[in-house]
């Protein structure tokens, strides 16, 4: 049973939303502000969380920067406000996985989160064998072990939510290929999970930021403006 935490001031969605989930078999945690989200994760950390973005004492994005420096993996979905476009591309860049816009349907918010488990669930796995996607990878400089969830650039180690990491791998499995945000997204989501490509967007440019921070001229993921990005090995 996968363990959600639900962090929002607004009652009624702790109430309604926790109802939903546990009916669909989660156990849910909540907390009414970020400050008591991060205590409580201290004590006990979920599988994955839902972030309001604007709450008192510390709101989400404060929230998911505190998890951040702590190099903490957790999954992070962000719940935003109908015309927060900005909030959505800075969460994004912060290294939150998904957001959903409120007002929202909760079978959405559902399978937001079935999808990214799921894809936890597959960076996790110890048991796939030799299977192409639990093989380490080495291209140039990078080094890649799915079973770990871990990288490396040039020996340094850097820290990838899970979506970052699908999005690394996808690109450096076939170096010299371009991949369109289309096939990008299908490897980052569930194909019953709808995102533009401003999503994939942000999510490529946060992961150059963070390879960056092992090295400042890392530049292997290309821009084909209009088609996609490439891997190139050099």
């Amino acid at each position: 049973m996968s363990k959600i935490a639900l962090v929002d001031d607004d009652r009624n969605i702790l109430t309604s939303v926790s109802m939903t989930l546990e009916a669909e078999g989660f156990d849910v945690v909540t907390y009414n502000d970020g400050q008591a989200a991060l205590d409580g994760f201290a004590k006990s950390m979920p599988d994955m969380a839902v972030l309001d973005i604007k709450m008192p004492r510390m709101d989400g994005m404060d929230l998911l920067q505190r998890l951040r420096e702590k190099k903490s993996k957790l999954p992070v979905i962000f719940l935003t406000s109908k015309d927060d476009e900005i909030d959505e591309v800075l969460g994004l860049r912060m290294g939150a996985d998904d957001y959903v816009k409120k007002p929202f349907s909760q079978r959405l918010l559902v399978e937001r989160i079935r999808a990214l488990l799921r894809r936890q669930d597959v960076i996790q796995a110890d048991d796939m064998g030799d299977v192409e996607e639990s093989k380490i990878i080495e291209r140039g400089d990078l080094r890649m072990d799915p079973l770990r969830h871990s990288v490396s650039w040039k020996g340094k180690d850097v820290s990838l939510t899970v979506t970052e990491f699908l999005l690394l791998q996808a690109l450096a499995q076939r170096p010299g290929f371009v991949k369109s945000r289309d096939q990008l997204m299908d490897v980052a989501y569930d194909d019953q999970v709808y995102v533009d490509d401003r999503t994939i967007d942000s999510h490529i440019k946060r992961l150059r930021k963070k390879m960056r921070t092992a090295d400042d001229s890392f530049s292997a993921i290309e821009t084909l403006y209009g088609i996609g990005y490439r891997y190139n090995q050099e």
